[in-house]
C-alpha cells in the first residue's frame, strides 16, 4: 500500500446564486511533505465544522481502486482529490474495520466513519443526483482520526494493523446510516467500536428511537 496524493484544499464558493456555499472540498495535490495533527492536515480548510472535520474525522482518505471503478462508470477521468479526500491510497482493502490504523511514516490514523454523500459532494460533481449514485456504489472512503502526529507526502509506504476492536466494518456502518428499520442489536454493535462521535450521537438518538 502507498499514498499516491496528499490532497488540501483551500476555502472556495460552490453552486450558483442563493445555493452556493463556501467549502474546501475543492482538494488538490500537494508537492512535499505535509504536517498532519490532530484536526487534519495543515493548510487544509474545513468551512462546515458541523457536518465535516474535527478530531474524529480529521482525515479522509480514498481508494485509487475506486477512482478508476468511478472513471470507467463516468465515461471519464476522474482527477484524484474530486472526492476531496486528503490521501489517495492504492492498496488499500475495499472495506475496513472500525478501530483498524494506518500508519504512514511516524504518522498512525485510526479508522472511525464512512463518508455519508452530501449536497455539497453533489454540486462537486455537477450532479443532483449524485449522492444517491454515490451511496448504491459503497464505495465510501473511510475517516480517519490521528493518533499520532508527523509529515505525510507522496509515496509514502502504508501499513494496515488491525485491532481488537474490530467489530463492525466502515461499509457496515455506513449501510447502517442507510437502514429504515434497524435492530437494535446491530446499532449497540456499532456502538461498542471507536467510531467518531457523529455517527455515535445519530446512532444513540436510533437507539432511543427503538426503545
Amino acid at each position: 500500500m502507498q499514498v499516491v496524493s496528499v490532497n488540501v484544499g483551500k476555502a472556495a464558493a460552490l453552486g450558483n446564486g442563493r445555493n452556493a456555499a463556501e467549502t474546501g472540498i475543492d482538494k488538490r495535490p500537494a508537492t512535499g511533505h505535509v504536517f498532519v495533527d490532530a484536526t487534519g492536515l495543515q493548510g487544509d480548510a474545513v468551512c462546515d465544522r458541523e457536518h465535516h472535520g474535527g478530531a474524529d474525522q480529521a482525515v479522509y482518505a480514498y481508494r485509487t481502486e475506486d477512482y478508476a471503478w468511478w472513471s470507467e462508470r463516468l465515461g471519464r477521468e476522474v482527477a484524484l482529490g474530486t472526492f476531496g479526500e486528503n490521501l489517495t491510497i492504492t492498496g488499500l482493502p475495499p472495506d475496513l474495520h472500525v478501530g483498524a490504523r494506518l500508519e504512514i511514516g511516524g504518522v498512525t490514523l485510526e479508522a472511525t466513519a464512512p463518508r455519508i454523500p452530501c449536497a455539497t459532494l453533489a454540486a462537486r460533481m455537477c450532479d443532483e443526483h449524485f449522492g444517491l449514485a454515490f451511496r448504491r456504489a459503497e464505495r465510501p472512503g473511510f475517516y480517519f482520526r490521528v493518533l499520532s502526529e508527523g509529515d505525510v507526502t507522496a509515496g509514502d509506504p502504508v501499513r494496515l494493523v488491525e485491532t481488537a476492536n474490530g467489530n463492525v466494518s466502515i461499509l457496515e456502518l455506513f449501510r447502517l446510516n442507510y437502514e429504515p428499520n434497524p435492530a437494535a442489536d446491530a446499532l449497540r454493535r456499532a456502538l461498542a467500536a471507536p467510531i467518531a462521535e457523529r455517527a455515535r450521537t445519530k446512532i444513540l438518538k436510533r437507539i432511543a428511537a427503538v426503545d
